[in-house]
């Protein structure tokens, strides 16, 4: 489809050409010059006139209105004409540009699918995914998009992830695998039990959370805003007396000289550089972020992102993998050890923690149900069981020592993560599990250490002694143990309130965490996709669980600011000095129309340097 703005262009080039190859001041070229400039600036013209109310008048289609009919006045026709042509060729470039930075965050609208394949009573529907209730099967063939968020219960097959991970390399899935909507099946055929409705879902979350990002403006933004309404009355006002003041009150020169002055000031003042570029520079960075795997719900967040000097991290699944394995089980009273590890996995039976599930992989035997009573879960302690009847304590030291159950080790003598248990009023013992870092963890903090962040911490509901194995080996500056929810909010307090100047992140899993990541300056859910807590709470949602995409993000954010900065100087700068050459007679319009138009352009291009992908 052909752009309108570039038909207008053309046509007023192709009315405008022959008036230079008439005679001067005939009637046929005066009425081409009227018509030329019709065609290029009608539309600005008509804006003007449409923008004639408070808060809207003094704009830049006023601007260069009041300039070009100016221009008209004293004579200067093709001048008039050249500023309307130029004006529509800078507008037809930031058109462009636009159109590209929004097309890098739009794409994300093709991980909608279209329909799903529903199953019933053996038949495959074909239904808007919309239609679709949680428990329902659906059907996912090779080549298809994934509709919904679900878990696969027939087939195995490589699912691509990229258009939600910027991973390439296909994941491969079976029986029990979740699988999230917006990735494509690459082979195998899949049948899938939904987990979430449509509009829960993960690709509706992540459309949600881009068409919104928008509106959370960076302070550089806002400034441009507030920047404008001020600065073009004032312009405005300061070209009237230049117009009148040096030929009427001082005797200066005649008048069409000095109105020849002030229209070249009026151009040149346009601030539609500032307008324009700044939005599109974080817009643009939204964009290249998503490309990244980041979701960033506004300009503001990618700004602060530029002026961190601390980071905190959650340990279990942010730092390391998360994915326990029972590592010895050391048993105390006589309580055997078989015994020991069945009243743990029984006890934790119902619940989905990872350590929970490394309990009952460790055990393997079937649960059966029946033989479990109640159960009371204690946040940040453990829980309280009745199996075949017995009262089982589960949990950390502090919850032993609310029941009353004596630890004859001390804190020293076991490593690593500890669930003890406690039996009819008995200490039976402790179960220790191992959770290994993650592959990218040391080169983060690496990383993060010759950006300039000066203070790392780590914030865990493990034990002391887990929290400083894992600090040691990373080199963490701080580290806090055995915080329940609360207390990890209460830590981040006191770090807010501390000496540092800078800007504070919390990285979390985004499921214990969302108080955390609601109060810290910004919030980073990692691997949080899909989770109603990250998508919520955080400001930043990495779609990996790596934590090298803080380090990608925060280079991002000081990108941003970069470019958003470089064009607010080259802009007052060039239009700074040519407002001043203007005054003084040294500029002509064409200087003027550069001043603007082109130093629109060229902001507009710089910032779609955001687009390309750096390390």
């Amino acid at each position: 489809m052909i752009n309108k703005r570039l038909i207008q262009i053309i046509g007023a080039l192709i009315v405008y050409i022959p008036t230079f190859f008439l005679s001067e001041g005939t009637p046929l070229q005066l009425s081409l010059y009227v018509i030329s400039y019709l065609i290029a600036g009608g539309s600005v013209l008509l804006n003007a006139i449409r923008n004639m109310r408070p808060g809207s008048f003094f704009d830049e289609s006023f601007l260069m209105s009041i300039a070009t009919i100016g221009a008209f006045y004293i004579r200067e026709y093709p001048e008039a004409i050249a500023v309307m042509l130029f004006y529509q060729i800078g507008e037809y470039f930031q058109d462009y540009a636009v159109n590209k930075s929004k097309r890098s965050i739009t794409g994300l609208m093709e991980l909608r699918a279209d329909y799903a394949n529903l199953k019933i009573n053996g038949d495959i529907v074909k239904v808007e995914p919309e239609e679709v209730v949680v428990g329902s099967l659906i059907v996912v063939k090779a080549g298809e998009r994934i509709p919904l968020d679900g878990v696969i219960s027939e087939g195995t097959s490589f699912i691509d992830t990229s258009a939600l991970t910027g991973e390439a390399i296909p994941a491969e899935v079976g029986i029990g695998s979740e699988i999230l909507s917006g990735c494509v099946n690459l082979n195998g055929l899949l049948v899938v039990r939904t987990t979430n409705s449509y509009g829960e879902s993960t690709v509706s979350r992540i459309l949600e959370l881009v068409e919104n990002a928008s509106g959370k403006k960076s302070s550089q933004e806002k400034f441009i805003t507030r920047f404008a309404r001020y600065y073009t009355p004032i312009v405005v006002i300061i070209g009237v007396m230049l117009a009148t003041i040096p030929p009427f009150v001082l005797g200066l020169g005649t008048f069409d000289t000095w109105l020849y002055r002030a229209l070249a000031f009026l151009v040149v003042s346009c601030p539609c550089a500032l307008v324009v570029s700044i939005p599109l520079s974080f817009f643009a960075g939204i964009g290249a972020a998503s490309k990244e795997g980041i979701l960033v719900k506004g300009g503001s967040y990618l700004e602060a992102l530029a002026k961190v000097d601390t980071v905190i991290f959650d340990k279990t699944g942010t730092l390391t993998k998360g994915v326990f394995e029972v590592e010895n089980i050391v048993t105390f009273n006589d309580v055997e050890r078989d015994e020991l590890l069945e009243m743990a996995a029984y006890s934790e039976s119902h619940s989905s923690h990872p350590i929970s599930d490394s309990l009952k992989r460790a055990y393997g035997a079937e649960i059966i149900d029946k033989r479990i009573g109640d159960v009371q879960e204690i946040p940040g302690l453990g829980i309280i069981a009745y199996v075949d009847g017995r009262k089982v304590v589960i949990g950390n030291r502090k919850l032993m020592d609310q029941e009353a159950l004596s630890i004859d080790i001390s804190n020293d003598e076991v490593l690593g993560t500890v669930v003890h248990i406690g039996i009819d009023g008995i200490y039976g013992g402790y179960i220790t599990i191992a959770d290994e870092i993650k592959t990218d963890t040391l080169a983060t903090i690496k990383e993060l250490r010759k950006l300039g962040v000066t203070k790392i911490v780590m914030l865990t509901g493990d034990s002391n002694k887990a929290a400083m194995k894992v600090a040691a080996e990373l080199g963490i500056d701080e580290y806090y143990g055995e915080l329940m929810p609360g207390d990890k909010l209460d830590k981040l307090e006191d770090i807010l309130n501390g000496e540092g100047k800078g800007k504070v992140i919390f990285v979390g899993d985004g499921i214990n965490d969302a108080p955390v990541l609601a109060r810290a300056d910004i919030g980073i859910a990692m691997g949080g996709l899909g989770r109603d807590a990250a998508i919520e709470a955080a400001d930043v949602v990495i779609m990996q669980d790596e934590p090298i995409k803080v380090v990608t993000a925060i280079k991002l954010g000081r990108r941003i600011v970069g470019i958003a900065t470089a064009n607010i100087v080259m802009a007052l700068g060039i239009k700074g000095i040519v407002l001043v050459l203007s005054a003084l007679g040294y500029a002509s319009l064409w200087m003027a129309v550069f001043a603007d138009v082109g130093v629109t352009v060229l902001a507009v291009f710089n910032s779609l340097r955001a687009l390309k992908r750096k390390g």
